[in-house]
């Protein structure tokens, strides 16, 4: 496997803290503490709009698969569903008094998951835009969520380190673990396994039916922000505070490449927040307080 950085995208004014593919296999979103959500051309390796305004930070994205809705997260804890090709709003939510954190699309159900501040999970009918039950998971912030529907999982990742699993058909919960001594940050479910990052910059390697951690180890030297499957070969990517992407394989958990500003002068130079591959695997996007976005291409 090969990396290399197709483009640096500058435009954000402040710090980028989301990313998501594009409802075109050529486009992607972005979006951070900017006053918009933006689109971006791979193509033409450029700035293609400002998909629509928002009124306060951006913490999550997340295309509804099959269709042309992006859901939107903020800070003030809206959700929002906006139609890309005719660019208007098609639905708005107020799901909670403080932020939203982590969208995730449950599409065998027609619904989408989210959580955040108040550490509650919400579920969203993606038919009436209507918040049709929410569930109370955590004392604390939830800050990641991660589905897996072969095993009919949910998982959800909070402050004080705990990791949460409940049943993706019913959302009663299964289990739950203290799998981090730091808050818990990233969740992400690989081939049968439950991956789990945390600001104690540990990846935990866990049995997704129980949570009991067969090893982990230290990837980052700081908070694990990101954990991303690629869609087709046996890899992923973790994204992390210290300023660096790296690429893992899947089977052996090694490291495959590191992308850091020590390794190649073109690295993000601060936090590297959140990441997303191209539905064909063949681009990783990843966003950063440096207020860039990166294109990196991936030769498999």
């Amino acid at each position: 496997m090969d990396i290399t950085l197709k483009s640096t995208l500058p435009g954000h004014q402040n710090p980028i803290f989301c990313v998501e593919k594009g409802y075109h296999p050529h486009t992607f979103f972005t979006a951070g503490n900017d006053k918009g959500v933006v689109e971006w051309d791979i193509e033409n390796n450029a700035f293609k709009r400002i998909l629509c305004a928002v009124s306060s930070s951006v913490y999550a994205l997340r295309m509804i698969a099959g269709t042309p809705i992006l859901a939107i997260a903020l800070r003030e804890g809206k959700l929002l569903f906006v139609h890309v090709e005719e660019q208007k709003l098609v639905a708005s939510i107020q799901l909670s008094a403080k932020a939203i954190f982590s969208l995730v699309h449950m599409p065998w159900k027609n619904e989408l998951l989210a959580a955040g501040e108040e550490g509650t999970l919400y579920v969203v009918n993606l038919e009436t835009y209507k918040n049709i039950y929410e569930k109370r998971i955590s004392p604390t912030t939830i800050r990641a969520i991660a589905i897996d529907e072969g095993l009919g999982r949910i998982a959800l990742a909070d402050k004080d380190g705990q990791v949460y699993l409940l049943d993706s058909a019913d959302f009663h919960m299964i289990t739950n673990s203290k799998l981090h001594s730091m808050p818990a940050t990233s969740l992400a479910f690989i081939d049968n396994k439950l991956l789990s990052g945390g600001r104690d910059a540990q990846l935990v390697i866990s049995d997704p039916n129980q949570l009991t951690s067969n090893f982990s180890f230290v990837p980052h030297l700081f908070t694990v922000y990101g954990i991303y499957p690629h869609p087709k070969a046996p890899i992923f990517t973790t994204v992390s505070r210290d300023k660096s992407l790296k690429f893992w394989s899947a089977d052996d958990f090694a490291l495959l490449k590191n992308m850091s500003r020590e390794k190649m002068q073109d690295g993000h130079h601060l936090s590297v927040n959140a990441g997303v591959w191209s539905e064909d695997g063949k681009y990783f996007f990843s966003v950063s307080d440096d207020k860039l976005v990166k294109v990196w291409e991936c030769h498999l």
